[in-house]
Formats: C-alpha cells, structure tokens, sequence
C-alpha cells in the first residue's frame, strides 16, 4: 500500500492562503489518480478535488472552484491543494488520497484506495 503523507495545514485568516503537500512512497506515482478530501467538524468527509495520473484531468468540488487549485509534480512523488481566498467554511481536516489502480478521476471515497494521516486546516475571522 503506498504510504501519503500530508504537510502544510495550518491557522489562517480569511481571504488567506495555505498550500498543502502530499508526499507518496513508491516508484508508481506517475500510475495513480490522485485526490484531496476534506472532513470539518459533525461532517461526513466530502470530495475536494482531484487528478489524473497526467493532469489532464482535474476536477473540483463547486464550493471550491475558482479558489482551489490541485496540481502534481510526478517526479517528485507529490499532489499538491494550492487553497486562496480561504473561508471559515474551508475549516476541516484535509485528506490526501491515491487510486493506485489509476482509472478515471473518482468523486467519492470509495474510488480512492490509499489515504494519508490528514492535516488540519483553521480559517478564522
């Protein structure tokens, strides 16, 4: 099982940003399809972006588009969430997540098969 592990949460202001990183083990990342989630307080976790194995195919969930950008560096083993114009409402722990199978770009969690530890995310007014 390949092994996710997410970097860069953190306490922001509002209209702020933060860039997360997801590091992956192994020598097959360029094979997989790659996702952020999200899960805030009393909430189920939620889809928030995600990306093929070649970054053609990117998709976002509607509360973040415009503001959320997902991109991968294949060659450093690495998905990143570049997050601008942070809400309070993005306040949640953020997921990092892998389909080592590499199919089409999945929307929910049962089309991911590897997920990190998670990293808090807190925008405040």
């Amino acid at each position: 099982q390949v092994q996710l592990v997410e970097s860069g949460g953190g306490l922001v202001q509002a209209g702020g940003s933060l860039r997360l990183s997801c590091a992956a083990s192994g020598r097959t990342f360029s094979g997989y399809v790659m996702g952020w989630f999200r899960q805030a307080p009393g909430k189920e976790r939620e889809f928030v972006a995600g990306i093929g194995r070649f970054s053609l195919n990117i998709y976002y969930a509607d509360s973040v588009k415009g503001r959320f950008t997902i991109s991968r560096d294949n060659a450093k083993n690495t998905v990143y969430l570049q997050m601008n114009s942070l809400k309070p409402e993005d306040t949640a722990i953020y997921y990092c997540a892998a389909d080592r199978r590499g199919r089409r770009v999945g929307l929910t969690e049962g089309d991911f098969d590897s997920w990190g530890q998670g990293t808090q995310v807190t925008v405040y007014t």
